[in-house]
């Protein structure tokens, strides 16, 4: 039994806005839907938009929908969070709004609230004349050929929900669900997800400590680099480096025994010494040879 929130139960025993949109050719008005999931694959959802053309503001919206409890109150929540906004306010509303909207979900029934996040999508971009097939996250690789998921959505999912598992994964838009063969491709955009993280963090906490580092406090830090990580790993190849001089973001140093006569020496400058000062000091960093 799933542990479902009261609002959860009261939009399944009680869902508001179940339905279709008929098109009455209203002045100003559009109607239009959007469709995602598949009823072989155990969940579908169609949302219908009533927009007014001149401002883009939803004026209603319904929804028919097959699937379980979470996917039937997810749209139903889904219909009640956009009334009134305009497409592009709408288009901010993420998955984790539906889910904190119904007072949060069961992990494994995630994917019921990315389901009403495309199907929102699906409709807003048909109603732009972009059709949902080639939307972004729609092309590119198919990681999961079971349920048609693929590579930039399974990406996408990770970095908006903070993924970092490939069950999360599996629960947020079932990919790897099925037979299985995606699962080292998931593990493997977790992996470059995560090393993205990483290394925009290295590169903020760089950029923040170089605004609070004085003067002094710079050059320490670019000696201290130097010392502790560049020399060892020169002088293991029988070459040296010394700092010279801090001029501003511009470093100068010299290099010295087999690193002074070497033809990779550009290499080394920008390589071993530049990259490491600009990831631990500053982004800013310049490192020139005298």
């Amino acid at each position: 039994m799933w542990d479902y929130s009261e609002k959860v139960l009261e939009l399944f025993y009680n869902p508001i806005n179940q339905g279709a949109i008929a098109d009455a050719n209203e002045p100003d008005v559009a109607v239009v839907y959007g469709e995602v999931g598949s009823i072989a694959c155990g969940d579908a959802l169609r949302l219908h938009l009533k927009i007014q053309e001149s401002t883009e503001t939803i004026l209603d919206s319904q929804f028919q929908t097959f699937g379980c409890t979470s996917a039937i109150a997810s749209s139903s929540a889904l219909t009640e969070i956009i009334k009134g906004k305009t497409l592009d306010q709408a288009l901010k509303i993420t998955n984790k709004d539906i889910a904190d909207f119904l007072g949060g979900l069961p992990e494994a029934k995630m994917h019921c609230s990315v389901m009403g996040q495309e199907a929102m999508e699906a409709a807003i971009y048909k109603y732009r004349g972009i059709e949902v097939e080639h939307h972004d996250d729609d092309d590119g690789t198919l990681i999961c050929s079971c349920f048609g998921i693929t590579e930039p959505r399974v990406r996408r999912v990770i970095i908006e929900n903070d993924l970092t598992t490939v069950e999360q994964v599996t629960n947020y838009v079932k990919a790897g669900g099925g037979c299985g063969s995606c699962l080292a491709g998931i593990e493997d955009i977790l992996i470059e997800v995560q090393r993205d993280r990483t290394s925009t963090a290295a590169r903020v906490e760089a950029e923040v400590s170089a605004i609070l580092l004085t003067p002094m406090q710079k050059i320490n830090r670019i000696q201290q680099v130097l010392t502790e990580e560049v020399r060892p790993m020169l002088m293991a190849d029988g070459g040296d480096v010394e700092l010279y001089d801090v001029s501003g973001d511009v470093v100068q140093v010299q290099l010295k025994g087999a690193c002074g006569s070497c033809d990779s020496s550009t290499a080394t400058l920008k390589g071993a010494i530049e990259t490491r000062l600009q990831a631990q000091v500053s982004p800013e960093l310049t490192v020139v040879a005298v």
